[in-house]
């Protein structure tokens, strides 16, 4: 293999990991989230507002960490206000999470524009990249590793969720209200607790995969820089059938699904660009059309839980 072609590899590979990192983040705590009955519509939202307060708190303290606290902030009170139409109101999970989704959109447009005005890109401070030791001369390898520390980050975070899920009671919680909720009651565990946690949780690790695009990946704010990776991330899941693993695949999957975009024009291949946008798109079609697999998902998922006697 030649070295033009060790390089095209290594920035294939690098970049397929690098575009699935913030699906990946997101998806995750959806995966809790569904795992405990609540579905996450507002996923895009949450990671728009994640980027957006990174960007900001980035550009105004020159701290790249206090913008990736600031992004965890800034999501916080959206997860809790889906958890309180959800969980506590019982509203339509599909419903309220869209207009959630609408309303960040043109929240973080009008406040992008007030505080910044209409330069369409100003860059910011940025996450710095890292490689693990021993790998840097690598061929492939070591180009593909030196990306942000949020990325390994990630991975971590997906080993612990299938440890929880598995091995813990919590996990056991999680999965009981997301399949027998009544059981859960009866053994004296509290869905409501539970699911609204489990949306929380969602809220956080959506605000890491937003802040992942503009501190760890472009350095910048775009208006709806998102571009629907908070659907693709509840794909995932499906994709993944609400497996820890098999989600980590599915948006890793997605992510080299997007960068062919930019790596077969490189290779000479001519294929129409709408083609290869689509391309991520068309897989989760078949996702959610049951044709990668049958898919199983917790019985309870978006159905209300009402305490007998209430």
């Amino acid at each position: 293999m030649d070295h033009s072609a060790v390089a095209l590899w290594g920035l294939f590979i690098g970049s397929s990991l690098r575009l699935a990192m913030p699906m990946l983040f997101a998806a995750l705590g959806e995966l809790v989230s569904e795992r405990a009955g609540v579905l996450n519509l507002s996923l895009e939202g949450m990671m728009l507002m994640g980027a957006f307060a990174g960007a900001m708190g980035s550009l105004w303290t020159g701290q790249p960490l206090l913008g990736l606290a600031l992004a965890i902030v800034a999501v916080l009170p959206i997860a809790a206000l889906q958890a309180w139409l959800s969980v506590r109101l019982h509203a339509n999970q599909i419903v309220s999470g869209i207009g959630i989704n609408i309303l960040v959109l043109g929240a973080t447009t009008f406040a992008y524009r007030e505080l910044v005005g209409l330069r369409s890109r100003v860059q910011i401070p940025g996450l710095a990249t890292w490689t693990p030791p021993g790998l840097e001369g690598v061929p492939v390898v070591g180009a593909a590793l030196q990306q942000s520390w949020l990325l390994y980050l990630a991975f971590a975070i997906a080993v612990a969720i299938a440890v929880l899920l598995r091995r813990t009671a919590v996990g056991l919680a999680i999965h009981a209200a997301g399949a027998e909720p009544a059981a859960l009651d009866k053994s004296g565990g509290s869905v409501t607790r539970v699911r609204i946690g489990a949306v929380l949780f969602a809220g956080v690790m959506s605000a890491l995969g937003g802040a992942f695009l503009s501190l760890g990946d472009i350095h910048t704010f775009t208006e709806g820089m998102t571009n629907g990776a908070g659907y693709l991330a509840l794909v995932g899941v499906i994709f993944g059938n609400w497996k820890t693993g098999r989600t980590v695949l599915a948006c890793v999957f997605f992510g080299a699904a997007t960068a062919l975009q930019f790596q077969l024009p490189a290779l000479g291949i001519e294929v129409p660009t709408a083609l290869l946008i689509m391309l991520p798109y068309v897989m989760a079609l078949l996702a959610v059309a049951g044709l990668v697999g049958r898919q199983s998902p917790p019985a309870a998922l978006t159905e209300p839980y009402l305490q007998p006697g209430r």
